[in-house]
């Protein structure tokens, strides 16, 4: 089932359940995915690759809103953000751990001969394509730190 369909019923479902910020979620991601779809031109649609930093792009926008709105001292505004970010994040793949990060990383630094900070641009940008969709950036950033550092 692709996205668009999965999106569809869910939308349903939030609907009937009178579910609003599930519903506000899900409009967002529709709207997102319409956007994208008219900004590529006349293609086949959006690749699986693209949708799921379509979707990654969208959590990171509610942390970022969620973590600034806390800073401010507005948590009735932060918890709207991460109720998002938990309806979002169901269409993600399963986010790896620390532990298999540091493995995975491990290897593309061996690979690339990595041994000082100097070379944390090679790192992530192979672990960036090797993990896409599967960790974030910055937990990709944390652990390529640590491991140079």
């Amino acid at each position: 089932m692709s996205l668009q369909q999965e999106l569809m019923i869910k939308i349903k479902e939030a609907m009937k359940s009178k579910d609003r910020v599930a519903l506000e979620s899900l409009r967002a991601i529709k709207s997102e995915i319409l956007l994208a779809q008219t900004k590529g031109g006349p293609s086949d649609g959006l690749t699986q690759d693209d949708e799921i930093k379509l979707l990654q792009k969208l959590v990171k926008q509610r942390k970022d809103s969620a973590s600034i709105y806390k800073e401010q001292g507005r948590d009735d505004l932060a918890e709207p953000e991460l109720a998002q970010v938990k309806i979002i994040s169901q269409f993600l793949p399963e986010q790896l751990g620390e532990k298999e990060l540091k493995e995975i990383i491990s290897k593309i630094m061996e690979t690339v001969g990595a041994t000082s900070m100097k070379d944390m641009g090679k790192v992530m940008g192979m672990a960036s394509k090797q993990l896409a969709g599967k960790a974030d950036g910055k937990a990709i950033s944390t652990v390529v730190k640590q491991l140079l550092g």
